[in-house]
């Protein structure tokens, strides 16, 4: 954090493997989730709740779910938007087909469907890798969506393709607010981070990082590849799917299987690539970044150049800056926002001295 560690001392092996080892940091983190509970729904507006928070919770679960793929197993995949996709039907379907079924049952119960076929198609990650394995993923995003749109029983046979997300009500209470859909989705993130940042910490995350480090030779020392890696796709996939049952019920309300495009599934790579590649707080500094970014230079060129200036001309202006400043950003510090951070705290601990 910002303070320094100046007479905070670990004694212990437990007192290193905590997952907060300094006393503030736990008090911080506290005060943060307080925050985020109980001030931010009473004083936020309802653009700020229904057009950034909520969607940067989500898509920070779903950078999560990748990261831990990408980041901590190595497997390259570009279907996390076809995950979600599966996880938003299934949670539909779940609701619609099942009387009187919990959410928060039909949310786990959409995550295992997610799981299953992201287990499915991280079956060729035993025999490919890198680019190979990515166009591999690349062809579940497609099949997926492909499925979703020709077969009505997942849209419950509309003829307009779209689904209606039912409300959501959680031990007889319905949430309809947008406030109360924000503690909702702050909820189930807040849970799946910290269970995340327990998990790459434990034997199961170093079994990850050991064969995205060299696969072979964590074979040759005992780690069992194809338990790993599928593990690791059933896991991410787990992610994305909650996470899109929370972008149709939380966010949208309304979806069909083409919200989940390729355009989503890059701009979620984009968000673990700037974030910071096999970081937690990375996840949620990268989709902030990706989200906030193109809504930043909209109000700043309308502000420059005012409603005179042809409204496409400023979309393409928009999507070239935001293009370059992604390279540069690369160029700059290619570990991501999470390392500028690290950075950042080491040089205030060294603060007055010279570094």
């Amino acid at each position: 954090m910002l303070y320094r560690e100046a007479g905070q001392f670990r004694t212990s092996y437990a007192d290193d493997a905590r997952i907060f080892p300094l006393a503030l940091d736990k008090y911080f983190f506290v005060a943060m989730l307080a925050f985020a509970f109980i001030v931010i729904p009473n004083v936020a507006s309802q653009y700020w709740l229904t057009a950034l928070l909520i969607p940067w919770l989500i898509f920070s679960l779903v950078a999560l779910g990748q990261n831990i793929l990408t980041g901590y197993a190595g497997q390259l995949s570009l279907g996390s938007a076809g995950f979600m996709a599966v996880g938003a039907f299934a949670c539909y379907n779940f609701m619609l087909r099942i009387e009187g079924m919990p959410f928060l049952v039909a949310i786990v119960l959409s995550g295992l469907s997610a799981a299953g076929v992201g287990i499915l198609f991280g079956l060729p990650s035993l025999r490919i890798r890198g680019l190979y394995l990515a166009v591999a993923t690349l062809a579940s995003q497609f099949f997926i969506v492909w499925t979703l749109d020709k077969f009505g029983w997942f849209k419950n046979y509309d003829p307009s393709g779209v689904i209606t997300a039912q409300p959501i009500v959680i031990l007889g209470y319905t949430f309809n607010t947008a406030a109360e859909k924000y503690v909702v989705v702050l909820g189930v993130v807040s849970v799946l981070a910290l269970a995340a940042k327990n998990m790459v910490r434990s034997n199961v995350g170093r079994s990850w990082m050991a064969v995205r480090d060299m696969d072979v030779a964590a074979e040759v020392i005992g780690f069992r590849l194809m338990y790993t890696k599928l593990l690791a796709f059933a896991i991410s996939s787990f992610y994305c799917g909650i996470a899109g049952a929370l972008f149709a019920f939380a966010y949208l309300g309304t979806v069909e299987p083409s919200a989940f495009s390729i355009d989503m599934s890059f701009r979620i790579l984009f968000m673990i690539i700037i974030g910071g590649v096999a970081s937690i707080l990375g996840s949620f500094l990268g989709a902030g970044f990706i989200l906030l970014l193109p809504i930043f230079l909209s109000l700043l060129f309308h502000l420059v150049f005012g409603t005179s200036v042809d409204q496409s001309v400023l979309s393409a202006l928009e999507l070239i800056v935001f293009g370059v400043l992604i390279i540069v950003f690369l160029i700059v510090e290619p570990h991501g926002l999470a390392r500028l951070w690290q950075i950042t705290k080491e040089r205030l601990r060294l603060w007055p001295f010279p570094h």
